[in-house]
């Protein structure tokens, strides 16, 4: 059993991620969800990424870190891919890192440093999504594929963001189930 911690995305822990949450849970794992924002749901994108500049960067970060409490496996899902795979890389003890429709450069200018080794991670995302596929999260994830061992990138049909919400509009239950079902695998291999 592993013990993820999932990061919401920018419009906060909605139901919609609950729901994923539980749905890792039934998979016999032990899943966390911090709520970044103090219970702040933003209806949109926009508003959620005003929030982030109100609250601050050194702030979300410290919740991040303080929140990552025992965890072994780190999660997010679009925004929360940033403390997910910051704490992946940087924390001792990591286990793992299940990235959702987000990736962070591992090279260049705007790169938290180096994979660790022994550290596995699956990246999930839609194509065509605009933050994902159209904005260069698909090219940072191809190239963690490519280079790291243990690292796969799943790429689903589609324009979606936030796909694996339930509670959104985007919400995309055929991918959504098969990034389920490859999340699970990927934990249960971690035993």
């Amino acid at each position: 059993m592993a013990t993820v911690v999932l990061f919401h995305h920018v419009q906060g822990l909605t139901p919609g991620v609950l729901e994923f949450a539980s749905r890792l849970r039934a998979g016999g794992h032990t899943v966390e969800t911090p709520d970044l924002f103090g219970g702040a749901l933003p209806a949109t994108i926009e508003e959620g990424l005003a929030l982030t500049r109100q609250i601050g960067d050194e702030q979300l970060e410290a919740r991040a870190n303080e929140a990552a409490g025992t965890g072994s496996v780190f999660a997010g899902i679009s925004y929360g891919v940033m403390a997910a795979q910051r704490l992946a890389q940087t924390r001792p003890g990591a286990r793992g890192a299940l990235l959702y429709e987000a990736c962070l450069p591992i090279s260049g200018e705007w790169a938290i440093g180096p994979w660790p080794a022994g550290v596995p991670v699956q990246v999930h995302g839609m194509e065509q999504d605009p933050f994902f596929g159209l904005e260069g999260d698909l090219e940072a994830a191809q190239e963690l594929a490519s280079t790291v061992p243990g690292a796969a990138l799943f790429v689903y049909p589609g324009d979606q963001h936030l796909f694996t919400d339930s509670s959104k509009p985007s919400y995309d239950k055929a991918a959504t189930e098969l990034a389920v079902q490859r999340s699970l695998a990927f934990l249960d291999r971690l035993n």
